[in-house]
């Protein structure tokens, strides 16, 4: 007899043994009889992940989340895997401290929200608030210390968006994810607060939709340690989509891409004023030509030198 067969034999017989506590006329007798049911019904959850009952919970969902990648999975069938009713901080410790790339409905939803997503590119799959997706199946190996990282910030006495810059900062070049930046700000928030570092303060935080499509969905990053100009803190993110769409993600001086990128040549993509801000310049798509920060500071560096 399998491990499933016996705890669902468990099951039959309380449930049989419930029947008779119908008869019962006080309420407390009835849901008292169910208990030992309702533990045997969790415990029958666990024994359909492979050797369930000797995993802790948190195996158990990372197990099936490897079992269905990109799969949306609803908080239900996660609670009956895990047979636990902390599961929840289960699946957070899987996403945030251990590394595994686990969307939640909830962070989209703040994303779409803020501006910073449009769809979750996963076909017809309905992403509720209440719902879980694994977008990788590649374990972030630098989760480890991220998170002895994005503790300490947390525990800081600033407000929510310079939590998050903080741990931007500490992070340049890095990606991290949705999720990280929520847990740092401690905010419903966090989203609009990370749009508002780019748009309207200047920091180059890229996104899927904003200046690096090869980035997976959630996932920012802070590409240098340094604020715009003022006046380019004023193009649009639509207007910036734009531009970067129609030159094709491309430098228009030496063509570089994301493609191209590598620790030791760690550029990104501005945008450049064809005619200067300081002359009269619009931040319309017209007016700006997209060029890696290499290109960009060297023709200025002409320019001013000229």
């Amino acid at each position: 007899m399998t491990e499933t067969e016996r705890v669902l034999n468990q099951v039959r017989d309380l449930l049989r043994e419930f029947e008779t506590s119908l008869e019962s006329v006080s309420v407390r007798e009835k849901v008292v009889a169910l208990v030992p049911a309702f533990d045997a019904v969790r415990d029958l959850g666990k024994t359909l992940i492979s050797e369930g009952l000797r995993l802790s919970a948190r195996d158990r969902l990372l197990a099936y989340f490897l079992l269905y990648p990109r799969c949306v999975l609803h908080e239900k069938e996660l609670a009956i895997v895990a047979g636990i009713s902390e599961w929840a901080r289960r699946v957070r410790e899987l996403r945030v401290q251990h590394g595994w790339r686990i969307v939640t409905g909830v962070t989209v939803a703040q994303m779409i929200e803020a501006g910073d997503l449009d769809d979750l590119d996963i076909g017809d799959a309905d992403l509720g608030v209440n719902d879980y997706l694994l977008a990788d199946t590649n374990q972030d190996r630098d989760a480890a210390y991220r998170w002895n990282v994005a503790n300490e910030i947390r525990r800081g006495a600033a407000g929510g968006q310079d939590k998050i810059l903080k741990y931007l900062r500490a992070n340049v070049g890095k990606p991290v994810s949705g999720e990280e930046l929520s847990y740092v700000a401690q905010s419903s928030e966090w989203a609009r607060r990370v749009r508002e570092l780019r748009t309207e303060q200047g920091w180059p935080i890229s996104t899927k939709m904003s200046g690096n499509p090869s980035l997976p969905v959630g996932v920012y990053v802070l590409e240098r340690d340094r604020q715009a100009p003022s006046h380019d803190r004023r193009i649009a993110d639509s207007v910036r989509r734009q531009v970067l769409q129609r030159d094709g993600y491309a430098c228009r001086n030496c063509g570089w891409t994301h493609e191209r990128w590598n620790t030791s040549d760690p550029r990104f993509l501005e945008l450049h004023h064809v005619v200067h801000h300081a002359h009269g310049g619009s931040n319309e798509a017209t007016n700006l030509v997209t060029y890696c920060n290499v290109c960009h500071d060297d023709l200025h560096k002409r320019e001013d030198s000229g």
